[in-house]
């Protein structure tokens, strides 16, 4: 589900870019994003948070379903991830149209643009200046309204 229609009941074509992205992560990776377990990936609160990590980190290799063994053109894969990663971006407006998808998957000349944070990701903080003081916290990139509506 998208985090602008789970947020703020929003949906739009890009919500559908951002399922498809959720699923080519999944058959990418063999796992499900329903099954992510924060206690084995502590850097990231959901699937595409922890596939984000490892792609920063430069290990996005490390996620590929360990099935395929090493039966996969790397390059392709490699592909593959950097589209998803593009399709959960955070921003609505900067996931690529469902068209563009299909055209990046297509044609290997077409340009995949560098992904952004995906929605939903929390990151762990220290203040390694000052280690006895440093607390452990839980920081989210999303914004949150609560409205409360009251009768007259």
């Amino acid at each position: 589900m998208s985090p602008e229609y789970a947020m703020k009941g929003h949906f739009s074509v890009k919500s559908d870019v951002y399922s498809f992205g959720i699923i080519l992560l999944e058959i990418v990776t063999g796992r499900k994003n329903s099954g992510y377990c924060h206690d084995k990936y502590p850097d990231a609160i959901n699937f595409a948070g922890h596939v984000w990590n490892l792609w920063r980190e430069g290990k996005v290799l490390d996620i590929v379903d360990p099935s395929l063994g090493e039966l996969y053109p790397v390059n392709e894969v490699v592909r593959c991830i950097q589209i998803a990663l593009s399709c959960v971006q955070d921003y609505a407006t900067d996931r690529p149209t469902m068209s563009a998808v299909v055209f990046m998957l297509g044609n290997y000349d077409a340009a995949v643009t560098s992904p952004r944070q995906p929605a939903f990701l929390l990151q762990r903080t220290y203040d390694a200046g000052n280690p006895s003081t440093s607390t452990e916290g839980v920081k989210s990139m999303n914004d949150v309204t609560c409205t409360s509506v009251e009768a007259r």
